[in-house]
């Protein structure tokens, strides 16, 4: 049963190739075992990678002594690496299986840039089977999931492949015995500090007394759902042709074609997630559809900005981004032209008024935090410092005889849908300093050499 699923996921998925070589995650327990010995029974030419976590004590480095042996008695060629994963956790602030994942997965790439194994055709391949898949939809299911959780782990992932999916435990445990194989064994697989073991060792437990295992039709579920996901991602796939507008490093999405979009919820998770946003973020930016300008939702590496009729999703770092934030308390903005340099001012007499092009200096008191730095754009007014009329820029850069290279190079800052300053040019009349201006702004930009 084992060769017969091993056999057929290779015709399956057309491996090995001509060119490949496998690098085979070993940790010496049984299914890294049963997977080597099936790779050497089968001329699938292949490598070891083992992992020391160093996490529980002397049975590590028993491990890691086995593996040793294990890839001697094949005569394949190991690589193993020792990881500071305590020291990894407190870096990272990632829990012990994030951490593992993580280091595991990208030393398993580096290895496969590196010789012995260069070519473009290698594939990193793990000992996860039947059950572990089982163990993951269940994981999924009770914290919460969508389509992708319910379809579980996929046979091939990228680089990644896995040979044994379709193979359970039990199979797993009566091919090693029929051929005599040795393995160690983890001893924190029987404790139920992590989620899966508790599933592992009392929830599958518990269905199996209901609905033995041979009865049981998650693999056609999880068949199901992968199906399923395939016409769910070409809904979504069309959805975003629709509703996103690529310019440059941002992506515009027009609010009122968002927020008319259904099923909502799930649109606007899609569209996020692939810019650092969690699902828990999903409502902060349902609530953007509704908000002013300048409000916004952040991620580690991008913010979704409300700025007119259009959320605008824009990298955190302001040299890549047309739309940028300046709020208040901030000091220096840099962007592609240059970068600003912003005070504030109790004292009237501190700031006079300056002819200088690059300065402009405001009251504080009409305008809205935060502001929105940002290249103009046709249809774009302000009213012009000493006149009480509104014009065009367009119109303005006529009259200031600006060249075509001028304009395209022209960045504004607006507060709440009002351009206070055509920043090197003019400020907007509403925004200039009175007698009675109490608190003033200034702004001064140094352009880029």
């Amino acid at each position: 049963m084992v060769q017969t699923k091993f056999l057929q996921f290779l015709q399956q998925y057309h491996l090995p190739g001509p060119n490949d070589k496998w690098l085979v995650a070993v940790s010496g327990g049984v299914d890294s075992v049963v997977l080597c010995h099936l790779c050497s029974a089968y001329n699938v030419p292949y490598a070891m990678a083992h992992c020391n976590f160093q996490l529980r004590g002397e049975e590590s480095e028993r491990d890691k002594s086995f593996v040793i042996s294990l890839a001697k008695e094949f005569g394949v060629e190991l690589f193993v690496k020792d990881f500071d994963i305590k020291q990894y956790m407190t870096e990272t602030g990632t829990s012990v299986q994030v951490a593992a994942r993580e280091l595991r997965y990208n030393w398993f790439y580096e290895l496969l840039a590196q010789s012995p194994i260069p070519n473009p055709q290698s594939l990193i391949a793990t000992a996860h089977h039947a059950n572990d898949n089982i163990e993951t939809v269940l994981m999924h299911l009770f914290r919460g999931t969508g389509i992708r959780g319910m379809r579980g782990i996929q046979p091939v992932q990228g680089k990644i492949i896995r040979p044994l999916l379709q193979i359970t435990k039990e199979q797993i445990l009566e091919y090693a015995s029929t051929n005599e194989l040795t393995w160690v064994e983890d001893s924190s697989n029987s404790s139920d500090k992590y989620t899966r073991n508790m599933i592992r060792n009392n929830v599958l437990p518990m269905m199996e007394q209901a609905i033995p295992r041979d009865e049981m039709g998650y693999e056609k579920t999880i068949e199901m759902m992968t199906e399923a996901e395939a016409l769910y991602d070409e809904a979504i796939a069309l959805h975003k042709k629709k509703l996103l507008e690529v310019k440059g490093n941002e992506v515009h999405i027009p609010v009122l074609k968002l927020a008319m979009s259904k099923p909502l919820k799930t649109i606007t998770y899609e569209i996020i997630k692939d810019f650092g946003f969690s699902s828990a973020q999903t409502e902060e930016v349902l609530m953007l559809l509704q908000s002013e300008s300048g409000k916004y939702v952040a991620s580690a590496s991008y913010r979704i900005i409300r700025n007119r009729a259009w959320l605008i999703i824009a990298p955190n770092q302001s040299e890549a981004a047309n739309h940028i934030l300046i709020e208040k308390g901030k000091n220096i903005i840099p962007f592609a032209d240059g970068k600003l340099n912003v005070q504030y001012s109790t004292n009237n007499a501190q700031f006079l008024i300056s002819k200088e092009a690059n300065a402009a200096v405001l009251d504080v008191a009409g305008i809205t935090f935060p502001l929105i730095l940002r290249p103009w754009k046709q249809g774009d007014y302000f009213y012009p410092l000493g006149m009480t009329k509104k014009k065009k820029l367009a119109r303005f850069f006529i009259d200031q005889k600006l060249s075509k290279t001028d304009k395209e190079n022209i960045w504004v800052i607006e507060s709440n849908k009002k351009i206070l300053w055509i920043v090197g040019h003019r400020i907007d009349d509403r925004f200039k300093i009175t007698g009675g201006t109490k608190e003033i702004l200034r702004l001064h930009l140094t352009r880029n050499n």
